[in-house]
Formats: C-alpha cells, structure tokens, sequence
C-alpha cells in the first residue's frame, strides 16, 4: 500500500500551514479596508450631492474623506498592531530568559503540557527533548504561547496595506463623483457602491468561510441604507437654505 508524504498529505487545509492562515488574515483585513473606504467616502460625496450640485464641493469633501479616512485607517491599525507586537515580543523574550536560566523546568513544563494532551509521561518526556534539541524556543512558543516568531506583524507593514487597502476601495465613489455630471453623479455612485460591495461582502464571507449569500446581502443593505440617510441629510440641508 502507497502512502502519501505526510507534508503533502494536507497540504490544501489551512490547520496544516500556518502562513496560508495567516495570509487569509490579510487577504480578509484587506477587503474590510477597502469595504470601508467604498462606503464613508461613497456617504460623504452622495450626502454633499444631496444638498448642491456644485461640483467643487462635492470634490473637495471626497478628497477629504479619501485622504482623511486613509490616513485614520492607518493609524489605527499602527496603534493597535504595535500593542499586539509588543506584548509578543515581551512574551518571546521572556520565554528566551527562562530557557536560558531554568532550562529543567522549561523541559518539565513541556513534558507536562503533552502530558496534558493525552500523552504518556515516558512519550511525553521523549517528545519534549526531541523538540527542545531541534528548537526549543518555537516549541515552547507554540506549545505554550501558540506564537510562532516569525508571524509577529510588523506595524508599519500594517498601517500601509490598511491605507492602500482604503484608498482603493475608496477610489471607485470618488471618481464618479469627480468624473460623471451632475445629474448622473448620485445614481451611478449608487449603482456602482452596491455592485462593488457585493463584491467585496462575497469575497470576504469566501475568505472567512461563512456563507456568501448571507453575508453579501449584509453588506450591500447597511452599504445602501448608509447611502440613502446621507443623501436624505444632505437633501434636507440643501433646502433649508442653510448651504
């Protein structure tokens, strides 16, 4: 009987390469971010064409919104990434502390988490040696910690992609604004925002593993609402006579 090479045989599932996983992290972040920027910027040129015509100001708050909302995206998940990197970093050094000045109790302390697991003392205690001698700090990082050294995200890759990320999705409002006339500039944003938001809601809910249609429509209702109220407050505004 043929047997399979055991690091081909799962090869395809995500439990069976962290980096594929991690990558879907990304991919998923991603569409979220570019989510984002269809919709606020696509609500705050729709709102403005509500209350004027006027193509200066429509254009002016949507390379406000564009900018602005890259930027704010940016920095949040710089702030949020540095916290979570620190404290991996913090737990990876103290980790390398503790291997290097209680090396027995780091064994006994693998030995016993396998043991926990369902192993025997005599193959638990195998099985921690073999690890420590082949690597013993992602051993007791996975096995303690669930962390792997090299996956600690840089903050400043991810503030980057989250604007990039942004900035595209935001780019498709922005330009029918800019490019289309005014009689032609709200349906066709519109009509344009939901289409391309049912896009990213499919492609997220494929990434995420949940159900497309679901959570497709999901996105488009809230994307078509927030559209709809922004346009009637901008309409309001517009004939009160307050702009």
């Amino acid at each position: 009987m043929a047997f399979e090479n055991p690091d081909t045989l799962h090869s395809g599932e995500a439990h069976a390469n962290g980096s594929q996983a991690h990558k879907l992290n990304w991919l998923r972040a991603g569409v979220l971010g570019a989510n984002d920027g269809i919709v606020s910027v696509a609500a705050v040129v729709v709102g403005v064409a509500g209350a004027t015509t006027e193509a200066s100001p429509i254009i002016l708050a949507g390379a406000a919104a564009l900018v602005g909302g890259a930027i704010s995206m940016a920095l949040g998940e710089y702030v949020s990434v540095s916290s979570s990197a620190d404290a991996q970093k913090a737990l990876i050094e103290k980790e390398k502390w503790e291997l290097a000045n209680m090396p027995e109790l780091e064994l006994e302390e693998l030995t016993q988490i396998y043991q926990g697991k369902g192993l025997k003392r005599d193959t638990a205690e195998q099985v921690a040696q073999e690890l420590t001698d082949h690597d013993a700090l992602s051993a007791h990082l996975e096995a303690e910690l669930h962390l792997d050294e090299s996956e600690v995200v840089s903050p400043w890759n991810a503030a980057f992609a989250s604007a990039v990320a942004f900035f595209v999705g935001a780019a498709l409002p922005f330009l029918t604004a800019v490019l289309l006339p005014a009689g032609l500039k709200v349906p066709v944003t519109f009509i344009a925002v939901l289409v391309a938001l049912a896009i990213t809601g499919a492609v997220g809910a494929k990434l995420g593993g949940a159900r497309v249609v679901p959570a497709t429509l999901r996105v488009v209702i809230g994307g078509a609402l927030a559209l709809a109220v922004t346009y009637f407050i901008g309409a309001l505004i517009g004939n009160s006579g307050m702009v």
